[in-house]
């Protein structure tokens, strides 16, 4: 849609950059890692819900792997993620394009990468009193201590990279002038002068494809896969 301006010198273009599967999987990761995080530092009683959303999690995040490849325009990797040169203009202001510019492709894989990291040390660890992840049978106890030990230091990067990416969307909100939130709500952008074209691609067979991989990782998750152990032995009855 182009929008005319005032005296014919500017005229605006609504691009569509973010489909709703991109949009839904951005925001339900947010209200998980929070939960995420407000459950881990209850602790107690809590732990269990904080389980279940690590699961959630690791389902989130097996979709956007997927969608990353099948997805839409800007969803996809090849689109967004660029080499050097490509983040040397953008530092020096010549790079121009819609969606992720290659700084902020940076943080979507350094955060894919450190939750991904939270999820598998998660399942494999325990917190010493009642809770156990759903595939701590699969190690041995001094594995998940470790592993534990290496979820609560992720924990802090997880944090970091996240005030990070909060930090980079008030400097573009407050110095740039330029909204990064509403795109992710609404899903298209108004870009002044620029002939850059609406999203394609992701239609409703990758949707599947990517909902039915996300739904297998997070039954994986579970651990409902492993066999049960065995009974116990029935004590031996005393001869009188």
């Amino acid at each position: 849609m182009c929008l005319a301006v005032p005296g014919g010198a500017e005229w605006q273009k609504r691009v569509r950059i973010w489909d709703l599967p991109t949009r839904v999987f951005h925001w339900s990761l947010v209200a998980l890692v929070a939960a995420a995080f407000v459950s881990g530092l209850i602790g107690g009683n809590a732990m269990v819900w904080h389980g279940r959303i690590g699961i959630g999690i690791a389902g989130l995040l097996a979709f956007r792997i997927v969608w990353g490849f099948a997805g839409s325009t800007y969803a996809r990797f090849t689109q967004f993620v660029r080499g050097p040169a490509a983040i040397r203009d953008y530092l020096q202001g010549r790079w121009q394009g819609l969606g992720h510019n290659p700084l902020g492709a940076l943080s979507v894989l350094g955060l894919l990468t450190v939750l991904f990291a939270q999820v598998i040390t998660g399942l494999f660890g325990n917190d010493d009193i009642a809770f156990n992840g759903y595939l701590y049978d699969l190690v041995s106890k001094s594995t998940s201590d470790r592993l534990t030990s290496l979820h609560a230091l992720n924990a802090w990067l997880v944090g970091a990279l996240i005030a990070l990416h909060l930090g980079a969307i008030a400097f573009y909100v407050r110095v740039k002038k330029e909204d990064l939130v509403g795109p992710m709500l609404r899903g298209w952008h108004e870009r002044r002068n620029q002939n850059e074209e609406s999203l394609s691609g992701g239609g409703i067979i990758a949707f599947i494809v990517a909902l039915a991989i996300a739904l297998a990782t997070a039954w994986f998750a579970t651990g409902a896969w492993i066999p049960a152990p065995p009974p116990p032995l029935p004590s031996a009855t005393p001869d009188f």
